[in-house]
């Protein structure tokens, strides 16, 4: 299973954006389902969005049209382009490989209004 390390978060006003991203320990193979997670404070941890095949193919409703899920293959790294931020996207932000029981650190993202 693949070893992450998530960052590019922080601080930011609603409207703003951040683009957050995970590196991977090796190449993340295209059959390999990697998704975005969070965990918003005094929440349980939810999906954010997913990628298979090098294509999205999930987003919660909460961030669809919002929020874009993408991978560079030569940099074993996994973005989520954040945009229209609002209050109710700070979470502590995870990518994961689906079906491994192996998270990272995450990254805080903050949303002020």
């Amino acid at each position: 299973q693949l070893q992450t390390v998530e960052s590019g978060g922080g601080l930011a006003k609603a409207g703003e954006s951040l683009r957050l991203s995970c590196v991977a320990s090796e190449f993340i193979p295209s059959f390999i389902t990697m998704g975005w997670y969070r965990q918003p404070p005094g929440k349980q941890r939810e999906l954010v969005a997913l990628l298979r095949n090098n294509r999205p193919v999930k987003y919660s409703p909460l961030v669809k049209d919002r929020f874009t899920i993408s991978i560079d293959n030569a940099k074993n790294t996994l973005y989520l382009q954040m945009n229209d931020l609002k209050p109710e996207d700070t979470a502590v932000y995870y990518c994961h490989q689906v079906g491994t029981d192996s998270w990272g650190q995450g990254t805080q993202v903050t949303v002020s209004s």
